[in-house]
C-alpha cells in the first residue's frame, strides 16, 4: 500500500494544542498537529510501534500509536479504528502530516516499540511483526527512518516536541534518551 493512496479516511484530529501542554495520542490512535508549543506523547509501548513524522522546516508532525502489523485480519474494525494497524494508520499520518504542510523530502520519521511483550515463548511475536510491517511500508515508499529503538522487553514513553522535532524514550527504570 502507498503512502500517500490508503483508503483509510482523513484523520479525524489535528490539535493546537493549549501553551506548553501534551498531547496525548492513545492506544490504536494518532495524533498531528503544527502547534509548535506542542509535544506529542504515547504511554506504554509494549509490542505495539509508535512512529513519529516531522518536518523540522514547518514545524509540524505527528505520532502514531498502532498496535497490529495488518488490517486485513478484520477489515471492519481497520474502517472504524484505522490507526490500530500499521497498513492504514501509517499512510494516514504521513498524508496528515503534508496536509499540516510538511514536505516529504524533509520528513524525520523514528520508530519504537515492538518489544516482545507479554509472549516470553513468542507464540505470536507481534513486537517483531509490527517492526516489519513499518519497516516494509517505509521502505516499498522510499521513506528511511532516522532513528529507531525497537525489541526488547520494556514498555517505553514516546515523545515529539513539535518545537525541535526532538524525539525522547522513556523506559521505566533506566531514564530518558533521546532518539
Amino acid at each position: 500500500m502507498a503512502l500517500l493512496t490508503s483508503n483509510a479516511p482523513a484523520p479525524n484530529r489535528w490539535v493546537v494544542a493549549p501553551p506548553n501542554k501534551s498531547l496525548i495520542v492513545g492506544m490504536a490512535d494518532m495524533v498531528t498537529s503544527n502547534d509548535a508549543s506542542a509535544q506529542l506523547v504515547t504511554y506504554s509501548l509494549g509490542s505495539c510501534v509508535g512512529i513519529t513524522v516531522y518536518d523540522p522546516e514547518q514545524k509540524v508532525g505527528g505520532m502514531l500509536h498502532a498496535m497490529l502489523p495488518d488490517s486485513n485480519i478484520n477489515l471492519a474494525r481497520a474502517k472504524d479504528r484505522p490507526y490500530m494497524f500499521i497498513d492504514t494508520g501509517l499512510p494516514a499520518l504521513f498524508r496528515a502530516v503534508m496536509g499540516l504542510g510538511g514536505t516529504r523530502v524533509r520528513l524525520v520519521v523514528k520508530l519504537t516499540g515492538g518489544a516482545q511483550f507479554l509472549d516470553e515463548k513468542k507464540i505470536f511475536n507481534i513486537g517483531e511483526l509490527n517492526v516489519q510491517a513499518a519497516l516494509a511500508l517505509l521502505t516499498r515508499n522510499g521513506m528511511s527512518l532516522s532513528g529507531r529503538v525497537t525489541g526488547g522487553h520494556d514498555s517505553r514513553t514516546l515523545r515529539l516536541d513539535l518545537s525541535t522535532g526532538e524525539v525522547t524514550i522513556d523506559v521505566p527504570g533506566t531514564g530518558v534518551t533521546s532518539l
